[in-house]
């Protein structure tokens, strides 16, 4: 599910809306032509797949589905602009510090920075690339004033195109 609405839809055969929806029946009879699930994939057994997930990936509404953040496809996935919590966090190896020190936080292969409102999740996803990341504290409510513009991934993750090093320690 992530690969597709995230990476790849047009190996399905699908094709996102500006905003990264795509209609769940669509979607539904692409997974199951593709894969041939055992049980038939089901709106209902998606929506068990997103409650039991540790983390809020996906989103249904209005008979659509999309993922809520990650995406690497070309083109923008539309946010809508939000203000940010005062602070939020980015986990990273500690060997990228230099290069993010002098550049900012780039999407990286990604449409938007990621940052967690916690500094748990921020260390989750440092973890990724080094057992002893390094967490940086954004001064999300600084960049905002100063015209820094911030989507919700969501209720954990926010999103922004780029985040100068001023704006964190």
């Amino acid at each position: 599910m992530s690969y597709c609405l995230r990476h790849n839809p047009g190996k399905y055969g699908l094709k996102l809306d500006e905003y990264g929806y795509v209609d769940l029946q669509e979607f539904l009879n692409a997974m199951n032509h593709m894969h041939h699930f055992w049980p038939k994939l089901t709106e209902i057994k998606i929506r068990e797949i997103m409650q039991a997930s540790d983390k809020e990936r996906f989103e249904i509404k209005n008979d659509k589905i999309c993922a809520l953040y990650g995406h690497s496809i070309p083109g923008i996935i539309k946010r809508k602009k939000a203000i940010p919590p005062k602070v939020l966090y980015h986990g990273t190896a500690r060997r990228f510090l230099s290069s993010i020190e002098k550049e900012g936080l780039l999407p990286m292969g990604r449409q938007y920075v990621h940052l967690s409102t916690d500094i748990e999740m921020a260390e989750s996803v440092g973890r990724r690339k080094d057992a002893h990341p390094a967490i940086l504290q954004i001064n999300a409510q600084k960049a905002h004033d100063d015209g820094i513009d911030f989507y919700v991934g969501n209720d954990e993750v926010w999103l922004c195109d780029h985040l100068p090093s001023q704006y964190f320690t």
